[in-house]
């Protein structure tokens, strides 16, 4: 963290300032709205709202209009909107689901949740996500949908996969619990598919204080019986039509993320700033840079580079006080979790690659241009010194 705060007049920083770069830093962010924030959760207080109620039911109608989308379904999390969305379109034992290894777990939980057994089919170089040329011949009699990720906030290429879903009637379901604003040839992804699910765990673009989830739609069935399944099953009090579960969204939650919706756009416009700038610094490096596909528009939850020495750059990093992450390590069909899968090493070889040299560099709103530059300068010493 940084020993100064920068000084607005002139946009200098204090001399007293640390070389330390933070890989998130959620106080700066709170420190813009904490008034806000503040408001809308003594509101919630004082109305005893705790429970889904009024913010919640705002902000369900709030963040639909933002998506393009006709429904949203506020829940505790992101991973219990995905696994309702596999509830939605009758998933169950004995089904296969087809999505991508490389991804955090819980697009492949919300699978196995059902009983039904998560397909994976390997992922494109260049985006991460998962590639629509392989997806074809992953298809079986017994796949019931696919459930392809915007990793890193980048859209998948929803055109492709679209026309082979069409063509074996498979329903698309988006992961986008890391691309909120993202943009596919112009349209905010989350109306692409049949459904479409969010989280907003505090560190994600648009993130609660505490977890949540979403799940939009269109479909005005498949909105109805979510907002049952995430209620204990029931559309009428203690009256439960089928097996369901306590998914509601807090009221404390509702009214914070009403609040941060409205700053979103301005978060965003400045993520992609940042990236911008990471462009322009590290050009000149080893570091294969993450690009955006021509008609995608990343939203830029992450800005992941690689290196086949990505250890010893990431050890580099931390010793010269830069924060980063690996977002994944392990590819999901290597976890030990999914051993009963029967998968090896060499099944998906793009997703493992990719496991041993992403590495995420600082990535938020509030990122200065001092920040960038500093980042960018320890990069460049690790590569100066071998």
């Amino acid at each position: 963290m940084f020993a100064s705060v920068q000084n607005r007049s002139n946009g200098v920083f204090s001399q007293e300032m640390s070389d330390k770069v933070p890989y998130l830093d959620l106080p700066a962010q709170l420190r813009g709205i904490r008034k806000e924030i503040d408001t809308a959760i003594a509101r919630a207080l004082d109305n005893c709202t705790f429970c889904l109620g009024p913010d919640v039911a705002q902000f369900e109608k709030d963040f639909a209009k933002f998506c393009g989308a006709e429904h949203c379904v506020a829940f505790n999390s992101g991973t219990s909107a995905l696994h309702v969305a596999m509830r939605l379109l009758n998933v169950g034992p004995g089904d296969e689901v087809i999505t991508t290894p490389f991804t955090f777990i819980a697009t492949s939980w919300a699978i196995s949740y059902t009983g039904a057994k998560p397909v994976y089919v390997d992922i494109d170089d260049a985006t991460f996500n998962l590639d629509p040329k392989l997806l074809e011949k992953a298809i079986t009699p017994r796949t019931k949908a696919v459930l392809p990720v915007h990793l890193y906030g980048h859209p998948f290429d929803a055109d492709a996969i679209l026309e082979i879903c069409r063509k074996h009637k498979l329903p698309l379901v988006e992961d986008a619990c890391q691309a909120h604003g993202a943009k596919f040839n112009g349209k905010i992804v989350g109306t692409l598919g049949d459904i479409s699910c969010f989280s907003f765990y505090p560190a994600k673009n648009l993130g609660a204080c505490g977890e949540g989830g979403a799940l939009v739609t269109n479909n005005s069935n498949f909105a109805a019986r979510a907002k049952s399944l995430r209620e204990h099953g029931s559309t009428q009090r203690y009256h439960h039509d089928e097996v369901g579960y306590n998914y509601r969204m807090e009221g404390f939650q509702g009214a914070v993320l009403g609040v941060k919706l409205k700053h979103l756009q301005k978060w965003t416009d400045e993520r992609r700033r940042v990236a911008k700038r990471y462009h322009e610094l590290l050009a000149g490096t080893p570091l294969k840079l993450p690009r955006e596909a021509v008609w995608g528009e990343s939203a830029w939850h992450l800005y992941t580079v690689r290196h086949p020495r990505r250890d010893e750059l990431k050890k580099h990093l931390d010793e010269n006080g830069i924060g980063n992450a690996v977002h994944y390590p392990i590819p999901l069909h290597l976890q030990k979790a999914c051993a009963h899968l029967g998968h090896k090493p060499g099944d998906f070889p793009v997703a493992e690659k990719a496991a041993r040299e992403v590495l995420s560099l600082p990535m938020f709103p509030e990122l200065t241009d001092a920040q960038t530059v500093r980042v960018a300068e320890v990069v460049k010493d690790f590569f100066a010194a071998k």
